[in-house]
């Protein structure tokens, strides 16, 4: 069977990249793609702005336009879009992957409200060697214990507009929940001036923003006379595209419910 698939924000870098991935991808199909309504590639050919050539499938400035097209949408845009189109996707009754991050509390809460009947996967990265990531991290946290202290960095293109990407976020509550702290009253997002003392049970974060850096995260664990660190660095968006088109034919055959990755990858 063949999963239909529509790709929100396909004009864009990731969207692109999404389109290619489905090309790739077996058992699956693009059906629609969508873009800002006052796009000027709103009815441009999707295939021809992939690169891939012609496919039929012309972009669409309206989700209603195209909601009954496809069987799941993957949404890598922004939190307000994201979460229109997941109140269209509740309100039809179709799945969503959604990568999408930087949602603020308020959001995070429409979000919840909107897909609650609904089949959703969502992921601050979709990415299989991050989530592998996630793994070992559980496993480094599990041994290593409150002996060490945590330190997360992350690095980015200069155009990513959140911080610290939600990755590292994803990667800070994981630590967090395997060693028993509250990520919020925990966490030190940068420093400066007469800070004092680095407390044990701080989670650090810093950032680092420019060029075409698609994403690099690092996580120390720091000890007396030795350091333990787990990294993960992406070359290039198709580590993440795969891995959503993976999602989606995945959710297809899955009931009503809150997934993410790991669900997908078998790690939960």
């Amino acid at each position: 069977m063949t999963t239909r698939i529509a790709v929100t924000g396909a004009a864009g870098r990731m969207g692109k990249t999404l389109i290619e991935a489905i090309n790739l991808a077996e058992g699956c199909e693009l059906t629609a793609a969508l873009e800002r309504p006052d796009s000027s590639l709103v009815g441009a050919d999707a295939g021809e702005l992939s690169g891939l050539g012609k496919n039929g499938v012309k972009v669409s400035g309206s989700i209603d336009e195209v909601i009954n097209d496809f069987d799941v949408l993957i949404d890598f845009t922004v939190p307000a879009a994201t979460l229109a189109n997941a109140k269209a996707c509740g309100a039809a009754g179709k799945k969503i992957v959604i990568g999408t991050t930087g949602f603020s509390v308020e959001q995070k809460a429409e979000l919840d409200a909107a897909v609650a009947e609904i089949a959703v996967c969502q992921a601050s990265n979709f990415s299989t060697g991050v989530n592998l990531c996630f793994k070992l991290l559980e496993m480094a946290a599990g041994v290593l214990g409150d002996d060490v202290d945590i330190e997360i960095v992350e690095a980015h293109h200069r155009h990513k507009i959140d911080a610290p990407s939600g990755t590292a976020l994803s990667m800070g509550q994981v630590v967090a929940d395997t060693l028993g702290r509250n990520l919020q009253k925990v966490a030190v997002y940068g420093r400066e001036g007469q800070t004092g003392a680095r407390e044990r049970e701080t989670i650090g974060f810093a950032t680092v923003r420019g060029g075409d850096v698609v994403g690099d995260h690092t996580v120390s664990f720091f000890a007396e006379g030795e350091r333990v660190e787990i990294t993960h660095k992406a070359s290039s968006r198709m580590s993440f595209a795969r891995g959503a088109v993976r999602a989606a034919k995945w959710l297809a055959d899955q009931g009503a419910g809150r997934y993410d990755m790991r669900d997908v990858l078998g790690f939960n």
